[in-house]
């Protein structure tokens, strides 16, 4: 999860696509209920394409953390960042001096097919993912991006052709069920405060929390704390785990989504919350992927048999 900026957090996660489909509209009564089912099974047809799209998440085939100096890019066995596959041993030197990235040519230039932003690539200024305008090299089916975690930066290489993407076996859903889309009430922090939000590189990132949803579930009081992934965000990001990851569900925890509360962030108010919606992190589905983990008050003892289930058995 990028951690630069609360702004700068929207690609790391590369959640954005995740956010605008987790919420569709509000059942108001029984009649309502094909129409939200209809709207469920197409909103969970979605994801499953675009964790299939040619850069989705499915693509992933290596990550590489940058050290401070000229880091080496390719298929040789000396390259800090080492690429599987039939591609030249040497496509790129990496340099990282104080936050500020440079690519250069390796010892016998640069592969005549590796492009820079569409064009030819040539020694120049490299931006990482939360940069205003990223940049992004490509090699045949090869893309490699920098991104930006927690004052880190690394090489994120996809591939058209990963295993993974081809190998996909589709996702495993529980089936829709109204009594887990729950009302809840919106109970603000004014001011907002900032959540410790430990990821699975071992740091810990801080992100703004504007309130606390409380609901009822099973006879239960519970309380959910969602986060901003940005000051502009028009949903809520609730990284949570119930006690359905120590059997159905992906262990490290599941991420819903919910529109704004009816009167805004500041005001308390109430809430949607589908957990029929409820998603697997991106490291559920490959290695190479920086999540965020639950904080402690988003670990529910409470079991939520609903949204998506584990992909890896």
């Amino acid at each position: 999860m990028k951690t630069k900026s609360a702004a700068a957090t929207v690609a790391l996660l590369g959640m954005t696509l995740w956010g605008a489909l987790a919420f569709g509209a509000d059942t108001k009564s029984s009649a309502d209920q094909g129409a939200w089912e209809h709207d469920l099974l197409a909103w969970r047809a979605k994801r499953a394409e675009s964790l299939q799209a040619p850069e989705g998440w499915l693509s992933l085939v290596a990550l590489g953390w940058l050290k401070e100096g000229d880091n080496t890019v390719g298929s040789a066995d000396d390259c800090r960042v080492q690429i599987a596959g039939k591609i030249p041993a040497h496509i790129a030197v990496v340099r990282l001096e104080k936050g500020k990235l440079r690519l250069l040519a390796p010892d016998g230039g640069f592969p005549k097919d590796l492009l820079l932003d569409g064009q030819p690539a040539k020694e120049q200024a490299l931006y990482a993912d939360d940069a205003e305008k990223p940049s992004k090299l490509s090699l045949g089916t090869l893309t490699v991006i920098v991104i930006h975690r927690d004052e880190q930066y690394g090489l994120r290489v996809k591939d058209l052709n990963a295993p993974t993407r081809s190998g996909f076996h589709g996702l495993r859903w529980y089936a829709p069920t109204g009594t887990y889309r729950v009302q809840a009430r919106w109970i603000p922090y004014n001011p907002p405060k900032m959540l410790d939000i430990p990821t699975i590189l071992g740091t810990t990132t801080h992100l703004p929390a504007p309130g606390v949803a409380e609901f009822t579930i099973d006879g239960q009081v519970v309380r959910l704390e969602p986060v901003l992934e940005d000051p502009q965000s028009t949903d809520l990001f609730f990284i949570m785990r119930d006690a359905t990851s120590k059997t159905t569900t992906y262990g490290a925890g599941r991420f819903l989504y919910s529109a704004l509360p009816d009167h805004g962030v500041s005001q308390p108010g109430e809430l949607w919350l589908d957990f029929n919606r409820l998603i697997n992190p991106p490291c559920a589905f490959t290695a190479y992927a920086t999540c965020p983990l639950p904080p402690p008050q988003n670990r529910l003892t409470v079991p939520i048999p609903a949204g998506e289930q584990r992909y890896h058995d």
